[in-house]
């Protein structure tokens, strides 16, 4: 009885030991990985992407960035005809 305790405790003790050399080998892993993405982004920025003036986004949105009346006009039918469609089935099963 006593070997097998002891092995329990061998056995809990190295799982502890795995965990815990696992959580600080990531941990570093992920400072490092930090540290030197930090010094590339400075050194290597992101390039700014300038919008094309054909693009679909621009025939969308107005100059101030709303959305387009058109679009809103077109939404706003399918809307009404979705619900006069479920309205008069709901109203067809009672």
């Amino acid at each position: 009885m006593n070997s097998m305790e002891q092995q329990f405790i061998e056995a809990g003790t190295l799982m502890l030991a795995g965990m815990v050399f696992v959580f600080a080998f990531l941990s570093l892993l992920i400072i490092f990985i930090n540290t030197v993405l930090a010094k590339l982004a400075v050194k290597f920025p992101d390039p700014i992407v300038k919008s094309r003036s054909n693009s679909k986004n621009n025939t969308n949105k107005s100059a101030s960035g709303e959305i387009s009346p058109a679009i809103v006009a077109a939404i706003s039918g399918s809307v009404n005809r979705y619900r006069q469609k479920h309205v008069t089935q709901q109203n067809s099963k009672k």
